[in-house]
């Protein structure tokens, strides 16, 4: 029985121990380490070219790793039996023989694993690709379409770990929010989801964990809470009041830098601090709330050197 199987299912974490992989003399991963929690969304964020894929190929058996090591509960991904019915995988969503219809794409897949032909209809209904569209070849398919096409061939085995290469490419709102519904209950389930996306808001609403890479090394990774507690401008908060002077006088007598911020105030201290001192003043507050980076703030910040559109400050656009 494979490490973590629980019940017939697997429920492993994904290990990444001091990956490093070179190309010649261009090293596209450096010791890149993380590890991915079952029940949990991990994202991966970091700009084009900082190791992303790269890292998931390695995952997946498809690019050998100069170094280091990467299991799935414990084994190399060759070393997993009929690895599609454990581990579910979207990389690029084209890489489908194009002459081939969805369903044919499904049934081939079904077929390699063992699984009964209904279960294609399962998947097709569960992504929302209606009869028409599932006899119609993937070069006629939208890159939404293939995306769908591309989730459903994932969990077509039912597998307990996801790994998915920006998977709402070409989704409309309706399909990302179904995607991001689709993933929380996946993780919720107990299964073990890893993300790459560019769309910060939508890996900001759905992951438990964050792993931002640049230049192929890990910058930052742990919780969003953590992450952005952590961030430059923590402990600072945007607060107005019906009389900012005296809210700035009873905060420089508490020895709280302030300064102004368009209606209001930007006070070098937290939320709480800054509404204890306004308390004991007596005074009303009528918009308080923490002016601390978000995750869009901490991930240029953070990737700062590997951005490629970095527009300088007094620059026009």
């Amino acid at each position: 029985m494979l490490p973590g199987a629980r019940m017939g299912r697997l429920f492993p974490m994904i290990t990444i121990d001091r990956l490093t992989k070179d190309y010649g003399s261009f090293r596209a991963l450096d010791e890149v380490s993380f590890v991915c929690q079952p029940g949990r969304v991990t994202g991966f964020l970091g700009p084009n070219g900082a190791g992303k894929t790269t890292t998931m190929r390695v995952l997946v058996g498809l690019t050998p790793a100069t170094s280091g090591s990467v299991t799935i509960g414990g084994l190399d991904y060759h070393q997993i039996p009929n690895p599609g019915r454990h581990v579910g995988v979207l990389l690029d969503a084209s890489a489908q023989h194009a002459g081939r219809t969805g369903r044919e794409i499904l049934g081939i897949a079904a077929q390699t694993m063992g699984l009964p032909a209904a279960r294609v209809d399962q998947m097709l209904e569960m992504v929302s690709l209606e009869r028409s569209e599932a006899n119609r070849r993937l070069r006629n398919y939208s890159l939404g379409m293939k995306q769908r096409l591309g989730i459903a061939h994932a969990l077509l085995g039912d597998p307990s770990v996801l790994i998915l290469d920006e998977p709402a490419n070409g989704l409309d709102p309706a399909g990302i929010r179904w995607m991001r519904d689709l993933l929380k209950g996946y993780a919720d389930r107990g299964g073990t989801v890893l993300l790459s996306s560019h769309l910060l808001n939508e890996v900001e609403l759905i992951a438990d964990e964050l792993v931002l890479i640049g230049h192929g090394r890990i910058v930052a990774q742990g919780d969003k809470q953590t992450l952005l507690a952590s961030s430059k401008g923590a402990a600072t908060t945007l607060v107005t009041a019906l009389d900012n002077d005296a809210l700035k006088g009873a905060l420089t007598a508490a020895g709280i830098s302030v300064t102004a911020a368009g209606a209001g105030l930007r006070v070098e201290a937290t939320p709480e601090q800054t509404s204890r001192v306004a308390l004991d003043a007596r005074l009303v507050l009528t918009d308080l709330r923490s002016g601390a980076a978000g995750l869009e703030d901490l991930f240029l910040d953070l990737t700062s050197d590997s951005q490629r559109d970095v527009l300088d400050q007094g620059a026009s656009a």
